[in-house]
């Protein structure tokens, strides 16, 4: 009887983890640089190799690329930034649909959700739940400029450095904009 409790409480944990992994569903990566659709082909070969990438559809007009990601799989925001680098480019807008699972923010913006911190730069005192429209907007997802102006309204050095304490370990906290 115990093994069988055993199991079913494994088999619920395995589904509820199965579920909350995929946080992010799509995105919309604007990538600044790109010059032919040569350098776009290879922006998007670079995407293509993450693990977690299920589609990618390029726009060569506006240098956008609209991404889906696998159900099964946690999307790493910094992994995307990178391949994009490692292509030779830069990214200049990062907009994805968030799903929240009654994730509470907190009085000064800060959420966990799953292994993510994120830092809500204009929501404060809620739960969120549902898929939520946000814009990253941390060092290298925007401009240069847009991040210095950015850094001097915030006066935070969590925005400055993209981590801060988080119950007592130094974690990487995502800034978002709804």
């Amino acid at each position: 009887m115990n093994t069988i409790k055993s199991l079913i409480i494994l088999s619920i944990a395995l589904i509820a983890g199965k579920a909350s992994a995929q946080q992010i569903t799509t995105a919309e990566l604007q990538v600044t640089g790109l010059t032919c659709s040569m350098c776009s082909q290879a922006t998007e070969r670079s995407l293509k190799t993450l693990d977690f990438v299920e589609t990618i559809s390029p726009d060569l007009n506006k240098n956008l690329f609209a991404i889906t990601f696998k159900k099964d799989k946690s999307v790493n925001i910094d992994q995307i930034r990178k391949k994009v680098e490692d292509a030779g480019f830069s990214v200049g807008n990062l907009t994805a649909v968030f799903n929240f699972s009654q994730t509470k923010v907190d009085d000064k913006g800060l959420a966990v959700a799953g292994t993510n911190v994120y830092q809500f730069l204009n929501q404060k005192n809620q739960t969120l739940n549902g898929p939520v429209r946000a814009t990253v907007v941390d060092k290298d997802f925007i401009s240069g400029a847009a991040f210095k102006k950015k850094a001097a309204q915030l006066k935070s050095e969590t925005y400055v450095s993209g981590s801060g304490l988080v119950n007592g370990k130094k974690t990487r906290i995502y800034h978002l904009s709804i």
